[in-house]
């Protein structure tokens, strides 16, 4: 690799550890600081901290990929994406900034359901904490695999004479990055090394498909009615209903992402969230429409020079390999481990938080100092990163394919109960222990069955759909039954 690129990676990586160190100082003193940044957030950096962690390497490589193999008509996963997210703005934002705090100061999404809901409270913490920890260990492991292959395809042969691979040396250096500022600075070291992350993530989305439309060797703008894809720019071509369904919803999934949603808890004020959202918002839109236009430019280029490209999703490499100088190339790098890197701190440092204070703070020492609960929480981070490496060390497992499945998987199961723990008054603790239950279940077993590959004979529905909508029943009904008489009406 030249020597510039890696002068433009190291950099990089020095800046991350340099946010964690001033996050250190400022935030670190105790739980809330340490978890939550002391709900002191501006609102720039709350929202793309909240984009960055939300796209991680799809943004930069899953979406081109698709836009790159079938065309325009891949990109209703993200129009339905950025629906979703405008809505978790407007429904969910003000709501759970103003109650976490106003009921009982709650850190972590588990705390706020127990407060919210006394009665089932123990059921609640420890049902979706261990959802929390069991999901996020899985995404970081897909976020590494990530790091894994882009240092096994770009970097390889740096570290000539290790006893790892290329690949697992991508893994053990980005888990030790991200480790490093996220155990260090807590919260804040996330949330500010998220906004670095995201400004750069947008800058690479703009300036490439720029540059390969055109730029000096490029020009393949042009060409893009002479992709030999039928259908490549048409918005519909063979889009069927169940297809645009199942596309669209992935927008469900924001009501019940914890590692986004905690984002909403830490801006400094309520009546912020607004410019907030107009940040957030602006920043997704843009980034949308760089990795769309990258995977259909990227596409063109290709054609245009007669080049081969075994794996769609590689096009973002190879283009920045192909196209600029060295010293570019390790920017574009960077954008892409920023968006690997984003997710995986995020994801840390959520799981840490329920294992801190949902079960150490809860059943092994519930006298436990501010100090000491840091401290759990910064070995908790460890532990998660461990487990995750050894789930990623094997490049050819089907963790990937798992990140899908646990996006369903939280939005069916937090979505629903979020939404209406938030916005209506009527509902009990059993009838959010049942939505919970309900929409994990739900999503499991319409995986297990294979609907979501194939459905009554036609292609499949994306599992979120039924687990979102029965976990939605679930909670309307049994909080009806469960409710006191009096409220019910009943003499």
């Amino acid at each position: 690799m030249n020597a510039y690129t890696l002068a433009s990676l190291a950099a990089y990586f020095a800046l991350m550890i340099a946010i964690g160190l001033y996050a250190w100082r400022k935030s670190t003193g105790d739980s809330e600081g340490y978890l939550l940044a002391g709900r002191n957030l501006p609102p720039s950096v709350a929202a793309l901290s909240a984009g960055a962690s939300d796209m991680s390497g799809w943004l930069l490589l899953g979406l081109p990929g698709a836009l790159y193999a079938a065309g325009l008509v891949e990109a209703w996963i993200g129009i339905g994406l950025f629906c979703g997210a405008l809505a978790n703005w407007i429904l969910v934002a003000p709501r759970l900034r103003e109650q976490t705090e106003r009921i009982g100061n709650a850190l972590t999404i588990p705390q706020f359901l127990a407060n919210r809901f006394p009665e089932r409270r123990i059921a609640l913490r420890v049902t979706s904490a261990v959802i929390i920890v069991a999901f996020f260990t899985v995404y970081t492991a897909a976020g590494l695999v990530g790091g894994g292959k882009l240092f096994e395809t770009a970097f390889a042969g740096i570290l000539p004479g290790t006893m790892f691979s290329d690949y697992m040396m991508g893994i053990l250096i980005t888990a030790g990055i991200v480790l490093a500022y996220t155990m260090v600075g807590g919260f804040l070291a996330v949330s500010l090394t998220d906004f670095v992350q995201g400004l750069i993530m947008m800058g690479a989305l703009v300036l490439m498909p720029l540059v390969v439309m055109f730029g000096s060797g490029g020009e393949a703008g042009a060409s893009l009615l002479e992709v030999p894809v039928e259908g490549f720019l048409d918005l519909t071509y063979g889009l069927t209903a169940i297809g645009f369904i199942s596309a669209v919803t992935w927008g469900l999934g924001y009501f019940g992402q914890p590692h986004i949603i905690v984002r909403f808890m830490a801006i400094d004020k309520v009546k912020n969230v607004p410019r907030a959202a107009a940040f957030g918002m602006g920043w997704m839109g843009i980034a949308l429409i760089g990795s769309i236009g990258l995977g259909l430019a990227g596409r063109a280029y290709v054609e245009r020079n007669g080049l081969v490209i075994d794996d769609p999703e590689t096009i973002f490499i190879v283009l920045a390999q192909l196209l600029f100088h060295p010293a570019i190339t390790g920017f574009l790098y960077a954008a892409l481990l920023a968006a690997i890197m984003s997710t995986i701190s995020s994801q840390l440092l959520v799981s840490s938080s329920s294992l801190t204070e949902d079960f150490y703070r809860l059943f092994l020492r519930r006298d436990a100092s501010e100090r000491e609960a840091v401290n759990v929480s910064r070995v908790a981070v460890a532990l998660v990163a461990v487990a995750a490496c050894l789930l990623a060390s094997d490049p050819n497992s089907e963790v990937l394919g798992l990140v899908s499945n646990a996006w369903a998987g939280f939005g069916a199961a937090f979505g629903p109960l979020i939404l209406l723990a938030l916005m209506w008054d009527r509902m009990t603790g059993a009838g959010a222990v049942a939505g919970l239950v309900t929409g994990a279940g739900v999503v499991g077993a319409w995986i297990a069955m294979g609907w979501n590959a194939s459905f009554m004979g036609g292609p499949g529905l994306y599992e979120i759909v039924p687990g979102f909508a029965a976990a939605m029943i679930a909670i309307i009904t049994v909080s009806l039954l469960t409710q006191p008489k009096a409220e019910r009406g009943v003499a």
